[in-house]
């Protein structure tokens, strides 16, 4: 099986996503979300980021997306999640339970590729057991979570250093709260 099969047939893969290396799947799908919090051990109430490829996506995932949202976006020089107040045609597994969504613009690399050519969001959560530090290099990725995923990219696997996106939330009113800088 490619990489494009398991990911469209709900299976996990560990890929180097635009900050870490992270465990994802279709965003759509119900089965690789709850494969995913099995694998990390991750409480069932904890949303995950998704991940796409361009702002055309973005909308049919959130709807409009607020000028100040916008502006955040592009004069961000590291990567960027932005916390939606409602999220649509995700797993109810990946939004949070107030019915928000995570997302992520990827601008550059393998995962925006990835994204292209599959077609659909992708969940991207760090490679390591809930409650541990995410790794910084391939190589602190936990034995228990190489043998769990369906699939292990080779890329970029000496890569070190990497660091996770900076995070904001907006409500309804449009008001910006920096929720991990």
């Amino acid at each position: 099986m490619t990489i494009l099969d398991i990911i469209k047939t709900g299976g996990v893969i560990l890929y180097p996503s635009d900050t870490l290396w992270g465990l994802g799947g279709d965003a759509t799908q119900d089965k690789p979300a709850l494969r995913i919090r099995q694998i990390k051990g991750r409480e069932a109430d904890k949303p995950f980021i998704v991940l796409v490829s361009d702002l055309d996506m973005l909308r049919s995932l959130v709807g409009e997306i607020p000028p100040a949202v916008m502006n955040e976006m592009e004069k961000s020089i590291r990567p960027l999640t932005v916390i939606y107040p409602r999220g649509y045609g995700v797993s109810a597994h990946v939004k949070a339970a107030d019915g928000s969504l995570a997302v992520r613009v990827v601008k550059k690399g393998f995962a925006r590729d990835l994204i292209r050519v599959v077609n659909r969001p992708l969940i991207s959560t760090s490679a390591n057991l809930s409650g541990q530090p995410a790794p910084a290099s391939f190589e602190e990725i936990p034995e228990d979570i190489l043998r769990s995923v369906d699939y292990v990219v080779n890329l970029h696997r000496s890569k070190t250093g990497a660091r996770p996106s900076r995070i904001i939330r907006f409500d309804e009113q449009g008001r910006i709260q920096v929720i991990r800088e």
